[in-house]
């Protein structure tokens, strides 16, 4: 692997556990995310005159990864107002890789590796004992994880095959942006009831970073994989789960206990195996 290749999957990991503290910060999380994707939003709509239309069979898979991709949003602010960022990230983090893995052994009778297994036994193994050793709150908080990532496991599944069908697979990576800020309004509504943003300027301007960060993060990730082989790429990208701890040490203030780090670091070896055996 090239160095830039692991400096791209590298800052994409940085990036993706940055936008995902911002958000963890943010006093309103449900705005906060809706603020995100109009960033993201108007990023993408360039490309829009840039690049050629997805072809027509990728629009349902489209529309579905987009719906998913709203609910995921506001799943995971949901799950910030129970949660420190060391505690949601890893989870989240850890369980789409292993809901991914099992999905395709068990839809498309997809052969698991021995390493793509003890991946899956580690991540196991380090989100049960949360479980089992946890409380009432962590027992919730892992709940919420677990559900969060069903959904970014769906909306990846629909993007893998909506991918396929589109041509250009950044023509598709745009109308999915665009297509994600137009209907956050509306789960806005859905969550508060109303579509207005009310939230404190300082919060607004880190919305709108966050978003660009998170945009960032893809278009980093993409480069990385147009360069290199996706299953290393996706290891590297998993280390955002010990970012995530650290920056949630260093700039939230939250605690990293040992018991917190042995679980960041073990769902990080997991899924570097899972990585690896794709």
């Amino acid at each position: 692997m090239s160095p830039l290749v692991i400096a791209l999957a590298l800052s994409a990991a940085v990036l993706h556990a940055t936008w995902n503290a911002a958000l963890r910060s943010g006093a309103d999380r449900a705005q906060f995310v809706t603020v995100m994707s109009f960033a993201t939003s108007v990023a993408a709509i360039p490309l829009l005159f840039l690049l050629p239309a997805p072809a027509a069979a990728s629009w349902p898979y489209l529309g579905v990864s987009a719906v998913l991709q709203v609910i995921y949003s506001f799943l995971l602010a949901y799950a910030y107002r129970h949660g420190e960022l060391g505690q949601i990230y890893p989870i989240v983090r850890g369980s789409v890789p292993v809901l991914v893995t099992l999905g395709g052994f068990a839809l498309a009778g997809q052969t698991l590796s021995p390493l793509a297994l003890l991946g899956v036994g580690i991540i196991s193994a380090a989100i049960i004992s949360l479980a089992i050793r946890g409380g009432h709150t962590e027992r919730k908080v892992l709940a919420l994880g677990v559900v969060t990532a069903l959904f970014v496991a769906g909306y990846m599944t629909a993007d893998v095959l909506g991918v396929h069908r589109a041509g250009p697979p950044q023509s598709y990576a745009a109308w999915i942006w665009v297509a994600y800020g137009a209907l956050m309004p509306l789960g806005l509504l859905a969550v508060q009831g109303r579509v207005g943003i009310d939230l404190p300027a300082r919060d607004v301007v880190k919305a709108l970073v966050g978003g660009m960060l998170s945009f960032a993060s893809y278009g980093a990730i993409i480069a990385a994989l147009a360069l290199g082989k996706a299953g290393s790429i996706s290891a590297l990208r998993e280390t955002g789960i010990v970012f995530s701890a650290l920056i949630g040490r260093v700039f939230l203030g939250e605690v990293l206990t040992p018991r917190r780090l042995a679980v960041c670091l073990a769902v990080t070896l997991g899924a570097v195996c899972i990585g690896y055996a794709g």
